[in-house]
């Protein structure tokens, strides 16, 4: 089939069902992305995207087809073929009788098209037999949809159809699928009557009115003495209601034809005006041929030469009889003429077609064929050594193939338009596939939107925070490590350790800042603002803990062991730098922090002060470790932090369980990490309700240096702003999980630490 019909199936799917189901239909079917309409495709293409269609939207195929049916008969009116379909015929058999010579001109520009064929059989009652025969099964439900919608639309009545008759034929090209509907129509105004009774009024007025109007007519005439019509035994209104329909005020057709008592024309002069027809009897023999077709097919110069011998029947598909003839007399006939019977130096171009009408002679007991040559284009003319003189003047063919030559331009004009729109498109989906990769490194390596203000080319103006935590970790003995191993032993274990670390940022939500050797650095509450922040990075620290245990340290085998320290105060945050720009944070707190790491212990999480006190009452369990000397502040009491009396191991680690028991977490929904294992993000305190963008940890606007709320100019005249309500800070608080890909996350980076 070609792509009009499949196009026409996926318009079907989204206009009904939406994009999101065709989207689910092509992918289940394994069907390309689009269809072009010149485009031939395997009837295979269409069948598999109707049966998915079926078990998607959990209908019987007979449904699916009709409804298709009723949508493609609408289709075909918005692709421009309504001017053509309502000029098929004056009512509903006309129109599916002259379907075929419909297929005929189509075939024109659709030169694979195998289209069925239509017979119409008609009944007293008004009722009449449809005929359908096609090469495929099981398409045979498409029909009454389309019969059905025609009939309502074009000649407003409706139409039952009932199959009751099926078989396959063998016909002279194979088997073909053979249906007969019974077809009853039933006017639209009988089916009216259950409507309101004001709109039944309105009818009956209506009504009322046209018959006294056409009193009024039939008293005006009804004095007629004198009529045209000779010898007429009808009434005066007999013959005006003869001429004048009723309600429509349009002449009958009430012309009789007169024939003369013998042709007028001679037999040389009609073969000439007619070059290409054949009159043939009861038993195919040849009895008069035009003068053309004896130039191409010379075999018809004798005469009662069985006509089978020299042509086939091309369209539509029945067997070379006048029996199967007389059955589609109302179709258009293609005959196609034998290569082996022509001349041998005409056997290597293409063979000679005709089509035309068959029309049959009951006096004479014969069957006339008046035909023209079956030609698209200029080029089909010249490969048959044939001249637009060979056609009668009269002959329209000579226009149709003149005009046709225009239109298969603008069909291959349409065909590469279409072509380069597709690629078009496939190269756009790939750019966006590209860009993506490329905005999920730079978000990996910047904060979204600091990233985001960066692309449009702004600058980035550092803000204060005035509360976050932030977290170093190193590895204990990593000098001893790097000296004993070799530097791909190093590169493994770094990468498998922080790949995990990684992945906690994306279950607790804090910011991956940076890595610098074995020291890994992460902050709670920049650059978006949160309450929970010491909450999030004491359970990322715990999650660490247990993460780092399941690598090995390469030298020993045994698990590695790493120091965390955590602090909790004020920053500046900000972008430093053109080439490879970096967030970065500065105040003491950055410092303190690192010094809680360097002062820790082996598997231990060491907090300061701050972070003590932000963490009490929260559920965690902490130790005190006494007062120590800290380099570069002097004596200070630290802690140590245990464990999470309210989460389990699973839940700080991120994997997917059922309905937490309590505390501060729970599933936020699991999907895939880049391990390929489902990650669950931690729920807090605040992350159904997150503070508004631009808003510090505890609710106030964030303040630049010197006390100045954030964007307000310094005395300088320089601007400070907050780096903060860009990308989806917004949405910080929400629900959700995301891998370490995202905002939140950065890749591992390793120093030369060899």
């Amino acid at each position: 089939m070609y792509g009009f019909i499949n196009t026409c199936l996926q318009s079907l799917v989204t206009e009904k069902f939406g994009e999101e189901t065709w989207e689910k239909l092509k992918a289940s079917a394994d069907v390309q992305d689009a269809f072009m309409t010149y485009t031939v495709y395997d009837d295979v293409v269409t069948t598999r995207l109707v049966q998915e269609a079926c078990r998607l939207l959990g209908v019987s195929t007979e449904a699916i087809l009709k409804l298709f049916g009723e949508h493609f008969f609408k289709f075909c009116k918005m692709s421009g073929y309504d001017r053509m379909l309502r000029t098929l015929g004056g009512d509903l058999p006309e129109f599916i009788e002259n379907l075929d010579a419909l297929h005929s001109y189509l075939a024109l520009s659709y030169q694979e098209m195998n289209a069925p064929s239509f017979r119409v059989e008609r009944g007293a009652d008004g009722r009449m037999l449809l005929h359908y025969y096609s090469d495929r099964s099981g398409l045979c439900h498409i029909v009454p949809g389309i019969i059905e919608a025609v009939a309502k639309d074009f000649f407003d009545i409706e139409v039952t159809m009932d199959i009751v008759h099926m078989n396959r034929e063998e016909e002279r090209t194979g088997k073909k699928e053979h249906v007969v509907f019974l077809v009853g129509q039933k006017s639209h105004r009988h089916m009216r009557t259950a409507k309101p009774n004001r709109l039944q009024d309105s009818q009956d007025f209506r009504r009322d009115q046209e018959v006294l109007a056409f009193l009024r007519m039939k008293e005006k005439y009804v004095s007629v003495s004198a009529c045209p019509v000779k010898k007429s035994k009808k009434s005066p209104w007999e013959v005006v209601r003869s001429i004048v329909m009723f309600g429509k005020g349009q002449p009958a057709n009430t012309v009789v034809p007169v024939y003369p008592e013998r042709l007028w024309i001679e037999p040389k002069t009609f073969c000439k005006a007619f070059p290409f027809h054949i009159v043939f009897d009861e038993s195919l023999r040849v009895k008069q041929a035009g003068v053309n077709i004896q130039k191409y097919v010379p075999g018809l110069q004798t005469q009662k030469i069985p006509l089978d011998e020299y042509f086939s029947i091309v369209h539509p598909q029945v067997a070379f009889n006048i029996c199967s003839i007389c059955k589609f007399i109302n179709s258009q006939f293609v005959l196609k003429a034998r290569r082996e019977k022509m001349p041998e130096a005409w056997k290597s171009q293409p063979a000679l077609k005709l089509r035309g009408q068959m029309i049959w002679m009951e006096s004479v007991r014969c069957m006339a064929y008046v035909c023209s040559p079956k030609l698209r284009s200029l080029q089909e003319l010249e490969q048959r050594r044939m001249h637009l003189s060979d056609i009668a003047p009269h002959d329209t063919t000579r226009d149709l193939i003149l005009l046709n030559q225009q239109r298969l331009a603008e069909i291959e004009l349409s065909n590469q338009l279409e072509r380069k729109k597709e690629e078009l498109r496939v190269l756009s989906r790939h750019l966006a596939i590209e860009k993506k990769k490329t905005e999920t490194l730079l978000y990996a390596m910047l904060p979204e939107h600091v990233a985001n203000q960066l692309k449009d080319g702004k600058k980035v103006a550092a803000g204060e925070f005035k509360t976050c935590t932030i977290l170093f970790s190193d590895v204990v003995t990593f000098t001893n490590i790097c000296a004993a191993c070799q530097p791909i032993q190093i590169v493994t274990m770094l990468n498998s350790m922080y790949s995990k670390f990684d992945r906690l940022t994306s279950v607790h939500e804090v910011y991956k800042v940076e890595t610098i050797g074995d020291a890994y650095m992460v902050v709670g509450g920049v650059p978006v603002p949160v309450g929970s922040h010491a909450q999030r990075v004491a359970n990322f620290a715990l999650g660490m803990r247990i993460a780092a245990a399941e690598v090995k340290n390469p030298v020993t085998g045994e698990p590695i062991q790493i120091r965390v320290g955590i602090h909790t105060g004020p920053v500046l945050a900000g972008v430093v730098g053109d080439k490879m720009p970096r967030y970065c944070l500065f105040g003491d707190t950055v410092n303190t922090a690192s010094r809680m790491e360097s002062h820790g212990l082996p598997n231990q999480v060491h907090l300061s002060p701050t972070a003590y006190r932000a963490l009490q009452n929260r559920g965690f369990d902490m130790a005190e470790r006494g007062e120590i000397e800290v380099k570069g502040k002097g004596r200070m009491t630290t802690y140590f932090l245990l464990r999470n009396l309210r989460a389990s191991d699973d839940e700080i680690l991120g994997h997917p369980r059922g309905p937490r028991g309590g505390g501060s977490s729970a599933d936020a929904g699991a999907r895939g990490g880049p391990d390929g294992r489902a990650v669950a993000v931690m729920r807090y305190e605040d992350s159904e309700s997150p503070p508004p963008a631009g808003l510090g940890a505890d609710g106030e606007e964030p303040t630049a240096p010197g006390g100045r709320p954030a964007g307000e100019r310094s005395p300088d005249g320089s601007s400070v702003a907050m780096a903060v309500a860009g990308g989806d800070s917004a949405e910080a608080g929400d629900q959700r999980t995301v891998t370490p890909d995202g905002p939140g996350a950065r890749p591992s980076g390793f120093c030369a630490v060899l």
